[in-house]
Protein backbone atom coordinates (compact mmCIF):
# COMPACT_ATOMS: atom_id res chain seq x y z
CA UNK A 1 0.00 0.00 0.00
CA UNK A 2 3.44 2.42 0.67
CA UNK A 3 4.37 2.36 -2.98
CA UNK A 4 1.23 2.30 -4.38
CA UNK A 5 0.21 5.60 -2.50
CA UNK A 6 3.77 6.89 -3.60
CA UNK A 7 3.13 5.81 -7.53
CA UNK A 8 -0.69 7.03 -7.36
CA UNK A 9 0.60 10.74 -6.04
CA UNK A 10 3.44 10.56 -8.87
CA UNK A 11 0.64 9.64 -11.47
CA UNK A 12 -1.18 12.88 -9.95
CA UNK A 13 1.36 15.14 -10.20
CA UNK A 14 2.57 14.47 -13.36
CA UNK A 15 -0.89 14.63 -14.90
CA UNK A 16 -1.51 18.50 -13.59
CA UNK A 17 2.10 19.31 -14.55
CA UNK A 18 1.38 17.85 -18.04
CA UNK A 19 -2.19 19.31 -18.44
CA UNK A 20 -0.86 22.67 -17.26
CA UNK A 21 2.53 22.44 -20.22
CA UNK A 22 0.07 21.19 -23.10
CA UNK A 23 -2.28 24.26 -22.04
CA UNK A 24 0.13 26.46 -22.36
CA UNK A 25 1.00 25.45 -26.21
CA UNK A 26 -3.04 24.96 -26.58
CA UNK A 27 -4.03 28.73 -25.93
CA UNK A 28 -1.16 30.19 -27.29
CA UNK A 29 -1.76 28.45 -30.20
CA UNK A 30 -5.10 29.93 -30.29
CA UNK A 31 -4.32 32.82 -29.67
CA UNK A 32 -2.66 33.12 -32.75
CA UNK A 33 -5.34 31.41 -34.57
CA UNK A 34 -3.77 28.45 -35.07
CA UNK A 35 -5.93 25.08 -35.67
CA UNK A 36 -5.63 22.64 -32.39
CA UNK A 37 -6.52 19.33 -33.71
CA UNK A 38 -5.73 16.93 -30.65
CA UNK A 39 -5.01 17.61 -26.58
CA UNK A 40 -4.14 14.47 -25.18
CA UNK A 41 -2.96 13.77 -21.70
CA UNK A 42 -0.77 10.34 -21.84
CA UNK A 43 0.29 9.09 -25.46
CA UNK A 44 -2.25 6.99 -27.27
CA UNK A 45 -0.28 4.69 -29.79
CA UNK A 46 -2.63 1.85 -31.47
CA UNK A 47 -5.80 3.06 -28.90
CA UNK A 48 -7.30 5.87 -27.05
CA UNK A 49 -9.06 4.91 -23.45
CA UNK A 50 -11.29 8.09 -24.11
CA UNK A 51 -11.73 10.73 -26.48
CA UNK A 52 -14.42 13.46 -27.26
CA UNK A 53 -14.66 16.06 -29.46
CA UNK A 54 -17.29 19.09 -28.68
CA UNK A 55 -19.87 20.26 -31.61
CA UNK A 56 -18.31 22.93 -33.69
CA UNK A 57 -15.30 22.36 -32.09
CA UNK A 58 -12.23 21.92 -34.26
CA UNK A 59 -10.12 19.80 -30.97
CA UNK A 60 -10.13 16.29 -29.78
CA UNK A 61 -9.62 16.04 -26.40
CA UNK A 62 -8.62 12.76 -25.37
CA UNK A 63 -6.81 10.46 -22.67
CA UNK A 64 -4.04 8.23 -23.97
CA UNK A 65 -3.21 4.77 -21.96
CA UNK A 66 0.95 5.21 -22.27
CA UNK A 67 1.92 7.93 -18.98
CA UNK A 68 5.07 9.35 -20.66
CA UNK A 69 3.30 12.57 -21.26
CA UNK A 70 0.92 14.02 -23.25
CA UNK A 71 0.92 16.66 -26.21
CA UNK A 72 -1.51 19.11 -28.43
CA UNK A 73 -0.96 18.40 -32.15
CA UNK A 74 -1.21 22.09 -33.89
CA UNK A 75 -1.99 21.77 -37.65
CA UNK A 76 1.12 22.59 -39.74
CA UNK A 77 3.59 21.14 -37.06
CA UNK A 78 6.04 18.52 -37.34
CA UNK A 79 6.00 17.12 -33.31
CA UNK A 80 6.29 13.54 -32.20
CA UNK A 81 3.89 12.85 -33.82
CA UNK A 82 5.67 12.65 -36.82
CA UNK A 83 2.64 13.58 -39.06
CA UNK A 84 3.92 14.38 -42.62
CA UNK A 85 0.98 14.29 -44.59
CA UNK A 86 0.29 18.04 -43.64
CA UNK A 87 3.48 18.87 -45.69
CA UNK A 88 2.17 17.23 -49.06
CA UNK A 89 -0.09 19.74 -49.07
CA UNK A 90 -0.27 23.55 -49.64
CA UNK A 91 0.73 25.81 -46.19
CA UNK A 92 -3.30 26.96 -45.05
CA UNK A 93 -3.49 30.23 -42.94
CA UNK A 94 -4.37 28.35 -39.43
CA UNK A 95 -1.28 26.47 -39.79
CA UNK A 96 1.50 26.55 -37.36
CA UNK A 97 3.96 26.73 -40.71
CA UNK A 98 2.32 29.14 -42.14
CA UNK A 99 2.82 31.85 -39.42
CA UNK A 100 5.61 34.40 -38.67
CA UNK A 101 8.42 32.44 -36.66
CA UNK A 102 8.22 35.14 -33.39
CA UNK A 103 4.72 33.51 -33.46
CA UNK A 104 5.84 29.85 -33.59
CA UNK A 105 8.52 30.73 -31.39
CA UNK A 106 5.67 31.80 -28.50
CA UNK A 107 3.88 28.80 -29.32
CA UNK A 108 6.87 26.47 -28.51
CA UNK A 109 8.28 28.27 -24.89
CA UNK A 110 4.56 28.70 -23.91
CA UNK A 111 4.30 25.64 -22.09
CA UNK A 112 7.70 26.12 -20.24
CA UNK A 113 6.20 29.12 -18.87
CA UNK A 114 3.28 27.71 -17.87
CA UNK A 115 5.41 25.48 -16.09
CA UNK A 116 7.27 27.59 -14.14
CA UNK A 117 4.06 30.03 -13.46
CA UNK A 118 2.63 27.04 -11.77
CA UNK A 119 6.12 26.33 -9.86
CA UNK A 120 5.61 29.68 -8.58
CA UNK A 121 1.54 29.72 -8.05
CA UNK A 122 2.00 26.42 -5.04
CA UNK A 123 5.40 27.96 -3.70
CA UNK A 124 3.42 30.77 -2.91
CA UNK A 125 0.49 28.79 -1.87
CA UNK A 126 3.14 26.72 0.37
CA UNK A 127 3.86 30.11 1.92
CA UNK A 128 0.58 31.02 2.68
CA UNK A 129 -0.34 28.12 4.30
CA UNK A 130 2.42 26.44 5.55
CA UNK A 131 4.95 29.37 6.32
CA UNK A 132 8.44 28.40 5.96
CA UNK A 133 10.38 26.67 8.44
CA UNK A 134 13.69 26.46 8.87
CA UNK A 135 16.77 25.68 10.68
CA UNK A 136 19.41 28.26 11.58
CA UNK A 137 22.91 27.42 12.41
CA UNK A 138 22.88 29.08 15.10
CA UNK A 139 20.53 26.95 17.29
CA UNK A 140 23.59 24.04 16.52
CA UNK A 141 25.70 24.15 19.60
CA UNK A 142 27.37 21.11 19.08
CA UNK A 143 28.98 20.95 15.53
CA UNK A 144 28.64 18.35 12.61
CA UNK A 145 29.33 14.35 12.03
CA UNK A 146 30.74 14.37 8.62
CA UNK A 147 30.49 11.38 5.73
CA UNK A 148 33.76 9.49 5.48
CA UNK A 149 34.02 11.45 1.98
CA UNK A 150 33.83 14.90 3.99
CA UNK A 151 36.19 13.84 6.19
CA UNK A 152 38.74 12.46 3.08
CA UNK A 153 38.23 16.44 2.37
CA UNK A 154 39.40 17.50 5.36
CA UNK A 155 36.10 17.93 7.74
CA UNK A 156 36.43 16.90 11.32
CA UNK A 157 33.47 15.74 13.06
CA UNK A 158 32.33 18.78 15.60
CA UNK A 159 33.72 21.21 13.19
CA UNK A 160 30.83 23.87 13.27
CA UNK A 161 30.64 25.05 9.55
CA UNK A 162 30.46 28.78 9.38
CA UNK A 163 31.04 29.94 5.63
CA UNK A 164 31.48 29.10 1.94
CA UNK A 165 33.91 31.19 0.20
CA UNK A 166 33.92 33.65 2.86
CA UNK A 167 30.07 33.96 2.63
CA UNK A 168 28.78 33.34 5.90
CA UNK A 169 26.32 29.88 6.12
CA UNK A 170 23.10 30.83 8.06
CA UNK A 171 20.76 27.79 7.47
CA UNK A 172 21.08 24.47 7.52
CA UNK A 173 19.57 22.38 4.50
CA UNK A 174 20.06 22.25 0.44
CA UNK A 175 21.13 25.53 0.12
CA UNK A 176 23.71 25.10 2.90
CA UNK A 177 25.06 21.51 1.15
CA UNK A 178 25.00 23.41 -2.11
CA UNK A 179 27.02 26.16 -1.29
CA UNK A 180 29.68 24.25 0.09
CA UNK A 181 30.02 21.92 -2.76
CA UNK A 182 30.14 25.02 -4.87
CA UNK A 183 33.44 26.37 -2.89
CA UNK A 184 36.89 27.01 -3.28
CA UNK A 185 36.94 26.86 0.19
CA UNK A 186 35.06 26.53 2.95
CA UNK A 187 35.21 27.80 7.04
CA UNK A 188 34.71 25.53 10.10
CA UNK A 189 35.43 26.50 13.83
CA UNK A 190 37.58 23.79 15.46
CA UNK A 191 38.32 24.09 18.90
CA UNK A 192 37.46 27.43 19.37
CA UNK A 193 39.44 28.72 16.22
CA UNK A 194 39.01 29.26 12.90
CA UNK A 195 39.94 26.61 9.93
CA UNK A 196 39.64 26.88 6.47
CA UNK A 197 39.38 23.82 4.53
CA UNK A 198 40.75 23.99 0.18
CA UNK A 199 37.83 21.81 -0.99
CA UNK A 200 39.13 19.30 -3.85
CA UNK A 201 37.64 20.05 -7.10
CA UNK A 202 36.02 16.31 -7.30
CA UNK A 203 34.10 16.39 -4.38
CA UNK A 204 31.02 16.04 -5.71
CA UNK A 205 31.96 13.25 -7.98
CA UNK A 206 33.10 11.29 -4.73
CA UNK A 207 30.05 11.90 -2.84
CA UNK A 208 27.97 10.34 -5.58
CA UNK A 209 30.43 7.86 -6.55
CA UNK A 210 29.72 6.24 -2.56
CA UNK A 211 26.62 7.92 -2.28
CA UNK A 212 27.50 9.48 0.15
CA UNK A 213 25.98 12.42 2.68
CA UNK A 214 28.14 15.47 3.52
CA UNK A 215 27.16 15.84 6.80
CA UNK A 216 24.23 16.28 9.91
CA UNK A 217 24.07 17.84 12.33
CA UNK A 218 25.14 16.57 15.88
CA UNK A 219 22.67 16.80 19.18
CA UNK A 220 22.76 15.38 22.74
CA UNK A 221 20.57 12.73 23.53
CA UNK A 222 17.91 15.08 25.50
CA UNK A 223 14.95 13.59 27.03
CA UNK A 224 12.22 15.12 25.69
CA UNK A 225 9.29 12.11 27.26
CA UNK A 226 9.18 9.21 27.72
CA UNK A 227 6.92 5.87 26.82
CA UNK A 228 4.90 5.12 29.98
CA UNK A 229 6.92 1.36 30.70
CA UNK A 230 9.51 1.96 28.34
CA UNK A 231 13.16 0.73 29.80
CA UNK A 232 13.63 4.90 29.71
CA UNK A 233 10.74 5.05 31.98
CA UNK A 234 11.75 1.99 34.10
CA UNK A 235 14.87 3.55 34.64
CA UNK A 236 13.79 6.65 35.72
CA UNK A 237 14.89 9.26 33.02
CA UNK A 238 13.08 12.58 32.62
CA UNK A 239 12.24 15.12 30.20
CA UNK A 240 15.23 16.87 30.47
CA UNK A 241 17.81 14.50 31.00
CA UNK A 242 21.05 15.12 28.80
CA UNK A 243 22.93 11.54 28.10
CA UNK A 244 26.83 12.85 27.87
CA UNK A 245 28.24 9.30 28.16
CA UNK A 246 28.08 5.68 27.87
CA UNK A 247 29.48 3.34 29.63
CA UNK A 248 31.94 6.26 30.19
CA UNK A 249 32.60 7.43 26.86
CA UNK A 250 31.34 10.34 25.51
CA UNK A 251 28.16 10.08 23.27
CA UNK A 252 25.99 12.53 21.29
CA UNK A 253 22.40 11.25 19.70
CA UNK A 254 24.04 9.39 16.71
CA UNK A 255 26.28 7.41 18.87
CA UNK A 256 23.42 7.03 21.88
CA UNK A 257 21.23 5.10 18.43
CA UNK A 258 24.27 2.98 17.55
CA UNK A 259 25.03 1.57 21.08
CA UNK A 260 21.59 1.21 22.24
CA UNK A 261 21.08 -0.90 19.19
CA UNK A 262 24.00 -2.81 19.88
CA UNK A 263 22.91 -3.50 23.66
CA UNK A 264 19.84 -4.85 22.70
CA UNK A 265 18.00 -6.90 26.05
CA UNK A 266 21.93 -5.95 28.06
CA UNK A 267 22.28 -3.28 30.43
CA UNK A 268 24.09 -0.55 29.81
CA UNK A 269 25.09 2.76 32.35
CA UNK A 270 24.36 6.15 31.30
CA UNK A 271 26.01 9.36 32.29
CA UNK A 272 23.45 12.07 32.17
CA UNK A 273 23.34 15.56 33.27
CA UNK A 274 20.09 16.56 35.65
CA UNK A 275 19.24 19.79 36.59
CA UNK A 276 23.28 20.49 35.99
CA UNK A 277 24.24 18.03 38.18
CA UNK A 278 26.09 14.98 36.75
CA UNK A 279 24.84 11.09 37.67
CA UNK A 280 24.59 8.20 36.63
CA UNK A 281 21.26 5.20 35.28
CA UNK A 282 21.35 2.08 34.16
CA UNK A 283 19.27 1.55 31.27
CA UNK A 284 18.17 -1.98 29.04
CA UNK A 285 17.10 -1.65 25.97
CA UNK A 286 14.31 -3.87 24.48
CA UNK A 287 14.78 -6.66 22.21
CA UNK A 288 14.89 -4.06 19.28
CA UNK A 289 17.43 -1.65 21.30
CA UNK A 290 15.55 1.02 21.43
CA UNK A 291 14.99 2.52 25.08
CA UNK A 292 11.31 4.50 24.53
CA UNK A 293 12.16 7.95 24.97
CA UNK A 294 11.22 10.67 22.45
CA UNK A 295 14.47 13.10 21.61
CA UNK A 296 14.81 16.72 21.96
CA UNK A 297 15.46 18.18 18.51
CA UNK A 298 16.76 21.78 17.44
CA UNK A 299 14.76 24.74 17.52
CA UNK A 300 13.61 25.46 14.06
CA UNK A 301 11.91 29.21 13.13
CA UNK A 302 8.93 29.69 11.37
CA UNK A 303 8.26 32.54 9.20
CA UNK A 304 4.58 33.35 8.22
CA UNK A 305 3.70 35.18 5.57
CA UNK A 306 0.24 37.52 4.62
CA UNK A 307 -1.43 37.02 1.06
CA UNK A 308 0.44 39.62 -0.47
CA UNK A 309 3.98 38.49 0.93
CA UNK A 310 3.61 35.07 -0.18
CA UNK A 311 3.57 36.47 -4.25
CA UNK A 312 6.98 37.61 -3.93
CA UNK A 313 8.07 34.78 -1.91
CA UNK A 314 6.97 32.52 -4.08
CA UNK A 315 8.90 34.00 -7.29
CA UNK A 316 11.72 33.86 -5.16
CA UNK A 317 11.63 30.37 -4.15
CA UNK A 318 10.90 29.49 -7.85
CA UNK A 319 13.90 31.13 -9.14
CA UNK A 320 15.90 29.42 -6.60
CA UNK A 321 14.76 26.26 -7.35
CA UNK A 322 15.60 26.93 -10.91
CA UNK A 323 18.88 28.39 -10.75
CA UNK A 324 19.68 25.41 -8.58
CA UNK A 325 18.19 22.83 -10.81
CA UNK A 326 20.30 24.82 -13.92
CA UNK A 327 23.76 24.72 -11.37
CA UNK A 328 23.07 20.82 -10.35
CA UNK A 329 22.53 19.95 -13.83
CA UNK A 330 26.36 20.33 -15.00
CA UNK A 331 26.69 16.91 -13.14
CA UNK A 332 24.85 14.74 -14.92
CA UNK A 333 27.57 14.92 -17.80
CA UNK A 334 30.19 13.42 -15.05
CA UNK A 335 30.89 9.67 -15.15
CA UNK A 336 29.21 9.68 -11.83
CA UNK A 337 26.39 11.63 -12.36
CA UNK A 338 25.20 9.62 -15.40
CA UNK A 339 24.99 6.77 -12.56
CA UNK A 340 22.89 8.48 -10.78
CA UNK A 341 20.52 8.75 -13.77
CA UNK A 342 16.95 7.82 -12.15
CA UNK A 343 13.37 7.44 -13.98
CA UNK A 344 9.81 6.96 -12.46
CA UNK A 345 10.80 4.69 -9.55
CA UNK A 346 13.66 7.23 -8.29
CA UNK A 347 11.04 10.15 -8.66
CA UNK A 348 7.81 7.87 -6.82
CA UNK A 349 10.34 7.65 -4.28
CA UNK A 350 10.55 11.22 -3.63
CA UNK A 351 6.99 10.88 -2.07
CA UNK A 352 6.06 10.19 1.47
CA UNK A 353 4.38 6.24 2.10
CA UNK A 354 1.30 8.08 3.30
CA UNK A 355 -0.43 10.80 1.83
CA UNK A 356 0.71 14.46 3.23
CA UNK A 357 -0.71 17.65 1.02
CA UNK A 358 2.60 19.81 2.01
CA UNK A 359 4.88 17.04 0.51
CA UNK A 360 2.63 16.24 -2.53
CA UNK A 361 2.25 20.31 -3.14
CA UNK A 362 6.58 20.94 -2.61
CA UNK A 363 7.25 18.05 -5.08
CA UNK A 364 4.72 18.59 -7.58
CA UNK A 365 6.07 22.40 -7.79
CA UNK A 366 9.76 20.96 -8.15
CA UNK A 367 8.94 18.75 -10.57
CA UNK A 368 6.91 21.84 -12.77
CA UNK A 369 10.51 23.54 -12.42
CA UNK A 370 12.56 20.25 -13.89
CA UNK A 371 9.54 20.38 -16.47
CA UNK A 372 10.16 23.52 -17.95
CA UNK A 373 14.02 23.10 -17.66
CA UNK A 374 14.04 19.94 -18.86
CA UNK A 375 11.85 21.10 -22.00
CA UNK A 376 14.02 24.17 -22.40
CA UNK A 377 17.26 22.76 -23.43
CA UNK A 378 17.42 22.64 -27.93
CA UNK A 379 16.97 18.71 -28.06
CA UNK A 380 14.62 18.35 -31.25
CA UNK A 381 11.89 16.59 -30.25
CA UNK A 382 11.82 18.77 -27.11
CA UNK A 383 10.10 22.51 -27.31
CA UNK A 384 13.79 24.08 -27.07
CA UNK A 385 14.51 21.93 -29.92
CA UNK A 386 11.52 23.58 -31.91
CA UNK A 387 12.61 27.12 -30.45
CA UNK A 388 16.07 26.77 -31.51
CA UNK A 389 14.80 26.48 -35.26
CA UNK A 390 12.60 29.28 -34.70
CA UNK A 391 15.23 31.71 -33.41
CA UNK A 392 17.72 30.61 -35.97
CA UNK A 393 14.99 31.83 -39.03
CA UNK A 394 14.37 35.29 -37.08
CA UNK A 395 18.25 35.66 -36.77
CA UNK A 396 19.13 34.01 -40.35
CA UNK A 397 16.06 34.80 -41.89
CA UNK A 398 15.66 31.73 -43.54
CA UNK A 399 13.50 28.78 -42.41
CA UNK A 400 15.76 25.11 -41.88
CA UNK A 401 13.96 22.57 -44.45
CA UNK A 402 11.63 20.78 -43.51
CA UNK A 403 13.58 17.85 -44.31
CA UNK A 404 15.70 18.38 -42.04
CA UNK A 405 13.57 19.44 -39.30
CA UNK A 406 12.05 16.10 -39.91
CA UNK A 407 15.35 13.95 -39.46
CA UNK A 408 16.39 16.32 -36.30
CA UNK A 409 13.03 15.51 -34.92
CA UNK A 410 13.41 11.52 -35.14
CA UNK A 411 17.25 11.72 -33.81
CA UNK A 412 15.91 13.77 -30.94
CA UNK A 413 13.53 11.46 -30.08
CA UNK A 414 15.64 8.46 -30.79
CA UNK A 415 18.04 9.73 -28.06
CA UNK A 416 15.25 10.69 -25.94
CA UNK A 417 14.20 7.51 -26.01
CA UNK A 418 17.61 6.38 -24.84
CA UNK A 419 17.83 8.47 -22.11
CA UNK A 420 14.15 6.88 -20.73
CA UNK A 421 15.51 3.71 -21.02
CA UNK A 422 19.00 3.92 -19.42
CA UNK A 423 17.36 5.59 -16.53
CA UNK A 424 14.74 3.09 -16.38
CA UNK A 425 17.31 0.33 -15.65
CA UNK A 426 18.94 2.63 -13.42
CA UNK A 427 16.04 2.22 -11.12
CA UNK A 428 16.12 -1.59 -11.63
CA UNK A 429 19.87 -1.68 -10.89
CA UNK A 430 19.58 0.32 -7.96
CA UNK A 431 16.45 -1.12 -6.36
CA UNK A 432 17.10 -4.72 -7.26
CA UNK A 433 21.01 -4.86 -6.80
Amino acid sequence: MDTLCMILQLIASLSLLVIVHEFGHFIAARAFKMRVEKFYLFFNPWFTIFKYKPKNSETEYGLGWLPLGGYVKIAGMVDESMDKEMLKREPQPWEYRSKPAWQRLCVSVAGILFNFITAVIIYAGICYSWGDSYLPLKNLNDGFVFSETAKRAGFQDGDMLRKADGKTLETYGEDMFRSIIDAKSVTVTRDGKEVEITMPENFMDSIMKYQDYIASYRIRFVIDSAITGSPCAIAGLQSGDSVVAIDGKEVFYSDCVNEFSKSAGKPVNLTLVRAGKSMTLQVTPDENGKIGAYVKTPKTELRKYTLLESIPAGIGKGVDKLTSYVSDFKYVFSAEGVKQMGGFASIASLYPSSFNWYAFWSITAFLSVILAFMNILPIPALDGGHAMFELYEIVFRKKPSEKFKEKAQMAGMMFLLFLMIYAQLNDVVRFLF
